[in-house]
């Protein structure tokens, strides 16, 4: 079992305190001729970082080039396949000028500053509502770009109207007609398209898949008292992400007190993925609602969330003050932004998620997968078109269900879903991250734990400390050789019994 250590021993680290209270404790020696260790390590380290930049230069230069290739490509077959020529963010415009004439469902107006602002007509009312598209959507400057870009940062340009390119862009979405069929370069198995097999106006293709596990009808007629939660996953993942690791892992006693809900996401797993959506967070907000907290009537709720997830829980948490119960954060994506950067915090927030290093591999990966809107697409195409392909693969060389069911909560999206929750969200969210964290603070009464991996190399543990310093009262966690991933898996019973532990001081309150 990995040790758990708090704040304070995370600043006491910071300081240079060691295991026994001793500082500097490797100074060079009397008589010795080497340089010290820490030295010899840091010099290391900048040689590396050195070596890091410049590969990553050239790599990413050579992918600046790839996707402008691609866009053309993906183009042409586009249109020879379903007879469409699609447009794409990195062919809009992103110069800030005039917009075409407002209509409903979408109304731009010069009097909107920061990021783009576009108002539409919401599927669930005839009231027009407000809705985020993040710029880093079609704002993302070459490798190059940045690199001679003088004067510290690179912020965004400031936007005060949608472009008449980009509002083309949204509005051929909008207006689009709801599509069953998946595209052509999209996964068309049950899993991933079980949603549309009913047709166009089942029920299935207005809600989430929602995983349930309640308790026995025993437990129910005896008279316990039954409690609700909702277990919301993190970005490229599904609900199997809990079912498949915690929920197995809980105690009798807590599977006969806790009705529990683990649903995908818009796009992921066997939810809807709808290719005329935008994927924002008032659409992932509202089919949460519809999905679990209106279908199935939850009064109070605890909530349980991983990585983007995260974002989603603060939003129902800041809707919902009085339903929430407790509220548990694994690996929150949350960047302060500095005061520098606050007109350009999703570009803030981008570079950060995404810095285009080759090293360390995930962060190599996010970045393809952020700044690259066709490469991203191709890698969709090649990994999550054929996931049952990579599943068989898996079952063969590894005979290991807790790697293969990963290959189902990894690759079972579209490109289309995974690209608009990554900005939408994540980056989208930078400047509402601090402001829902104020509400929970302040305004909320419930349970806050935070838990992340020493070891996340995608999330930096940073991003909880924030979050322990904008929420006083939270108990932050930090695992020893954890990462973004076993922070669950290789420690479900630890974490199902830390979960169970919050839930039973949440009620004793």
């Amino acid at each position: 079992m990995h040790i758990a250590t708090c704040v304070w021993q995370e600043k006491a680290s910071a300081m240079g305190v060691g295991a026994g209270g001793d500082v500097g404790a490797g100074k060079k020696k009397k008589g010795e001729w080497a340089a010290p260790p820490g030295r010899r390590a840091s010099a290391l380290a900048v040689a590396g970082g050195a070596l890091n930049c410049l590969v990553s230069f050239v790599v990413f230069s050579f992918l600046d080039v790839l996707d402008v290739v691609l866009c053309l490509v993906y183009k042409l077959i586009d249109y020879a396949v379903e007879a469409e020529w699609k447009a794409c963010y990195c062919t809009a415009a992103t110069s800030a000028t005039s917009a075409p004439p407002p209509r409903i469902g979408l109304v731009t107006s010069p009097a909107v500053t920061g990021p783009p602002k576009v108002v539409r007509l919401s599927a669930s009312s005839t009231k027009l509502q407000l809705e985020d598209v993040s710029d880093t959507l079609f704002v993302r400057p070459s490798l190059l770009a940045d690199a001679t870009k003088k004067g510290p940062g690179t912020a965004a340009p400031a936007l005060t109207v949608v472009s008449p390119a980009i509002a083309e862009l949204i509005r051929g979405k909008m207006d689009r007609p709801p599509r069953q069929a998946p595209c052509w370069s999209d996964c068309d198995c049950k899993v991933c398209h079980s949603w549309s097999a009913a047709g166009p106006r089942s029920s299935s293709s207005s809600h989430l898949y929602v995983h349930v596990q309640a308790p026995p009808p025993a437990a129910i007629a005896g008279g316990e008292v039954v409690e609700d939660v909702v277990f919301i996953h993190g970005f490229i993942s599904s609900s199997v992400f809990w079912t498949e690791t915690v929920f197995p892992a809980f105690s009798a006693a807590a599977r006969g007190k806790y009705r529990m809900f683990a649903v995908d996401l818009l796009g992921f797993g066997r939810s809807p993925k709808p290719a005329e959506s935008l994927y924002t967070m008032r659409e992932h907000v509202e089919m949460i609602e519809r999905s679990v907290l209106q279908r199935y009537r939850l009064g109070s709720f605890h909530v349980v969330a991983h990585s983007l997830g995260s974002v989603l829980a603060l939003a129902l948490a800041v809707k919902y003050p009085d339903a929430v119960k407790s509220l548990t954060l694994l690996a929150p994506p949350y960047f302060p932004v500095p005061e520098s950067e606050a007109g350009s915090a999703t570009q803030y927030v981008m570079r950060r998620v995404a810095p285009r290093r080759v090293w360390p591999p995930i962060a190599f990966g996010a970045s393809m997968a952020c700044w690259y809107e066709h490469v991203s697409r191709t890698i969709c195409l090649t990994i999550c078109r054929h996931h049952r392909v990579w599943d068989r693969l898996f079952r063969i060389f590894t005979r290991n269900r807790v790697r293969t069911y990963l290959i189902e909560a990894f690759m079972c999206h579209t490109h289309n879903a995974a690209w608009h929750t990554l900005h939408n969200i994540i980056c989208g969210s930078a400047g509402r991250m601090g402001a829902y964290l104020d509400v929970v603070s302040d305004q909320l009464s419930c349970k806050v734990a935070v838990f992340h991996g020493r070891d996340d190399e995608l999330l930096p543990v940073e991003c909880t400390l924030a979050v322990g310093a904008r929420v006083p009262r939270a108990r932050v966690t930090v695992y020893d050789r954890k990462d973004h991933i076993t922070i669950i898996v290789g420690q479900e019973r630890l974490f199902a019994a830390e979960l169970e532990a919050i839930w039973r001081s949440a009620a004793a309150d």
